[in-house]
């Protein structure tokens, strides 16, 4: 008889990775940039001297970048779906293509956008929204490069991948690479999909993350109160989805 196979992943492997992403609280409080709903984000008030963001994903949305480039902050733009950002700025440089773990006709990898964009610098703002494409980035950008960005926003998709042993691997993977030079700052679910229950835990499928550096942080602990009074809902017609205790307590 052939022997069955057991994809479901060991329920203290998940209690392992919880453990690795609690959010904390540090001398940075946090601020909401871009819109009320989808294409805003909360991230630390340490812009002070970063000149420059990437922002993969674009699609209708720039909420995020106008309010940067209020701040003086220029903005480098990509998405292969759109010809172009749907405003204009004399801060916005938009490269018509994908970001991914490769250099195609219509890809171009994290590193190679950096270098040729800003070279000289070295204090970042990453905000990535690119539908699952974000773990392949991950893995194929060098840590050294990674170092460069003082602040990242990336949502992260198909996290319901988290119950089965091959999705688990690969997503822990993903933020164990993350947190050996970054903090998490602040999660928030996007209400865009309903969470999962496996076990004793809830997992929304879709889930935005706020990194800061761990030179920035002089002061840390725990954070232990969600949401943040500044959090919205992506989608203003669906029901609110609050992130679950299991992520932080």
């Amino acid at each position: 008889m052939q022997k069955q196979i057991v994809l479901s992943v060991n329920p203290d492997r998940l209690a392992h990775f919880f453990r690795l992403i609690k959010p904390v609280t540090t001398n940075h409080p946090l601020i909401r940039i871009g819109g009320e709903f989808d294409g805003g984000y909360l991230i630390p008030d340490d812009l002070d001297k970063i000149k420059v963001c990437f922002s993969p994903g674009v699609s209708t949305i720039v909420d995020f970048e106008l309010d940067l480039v209020k701040r003086g902050i220029t903005c480098f733009l990509a998405d292969y779906s759109v010809e172009a950002p749907p405003v204009q700025n004399k801060l916005f440089h938009f490269e018509k293509k994908y970001l991914g773990p490769s250099e195609t006709s219509t890809d171009m990898t994290l590193e190679n956008w950096v270098k040729k964009s800003a070279p000289n610098q070295t204090d970042y703002i990453l905000q990535m929204d690119i539908e699952g494409g974000e773990y392949g980035v991950i893995f194929d950008t060098s840590s050294e490069i990674l170092r460069k960005f003082r602040i990242m926003v990336i949502e992260f998709h198909s996290m319901y991948a988290l119950i089965d042993k091959f999705g688990w691997e690969l997503i822990n993977l993903a933020f164990t690479k993350i947190l050996k030079d970054f903090k998490i700052v602040h999660i928030h679910p996007n209400n865009c999909c309903r969470s999962i229950v496996y076990n004793k835990f809830e997992i929304p499928p879709v889930v935005e993350f706020t990194f800061l550096r761990k030179d920035r942080i002089t002061e840390m602990e725990p954070s232990l109160f969600f949401p943040h009074p500044s959090d919205r809902k992506n989608v203003p017609e669906n029901n609110d989805l609050l992130l679950p205790s299991c992520w932080y307590k």
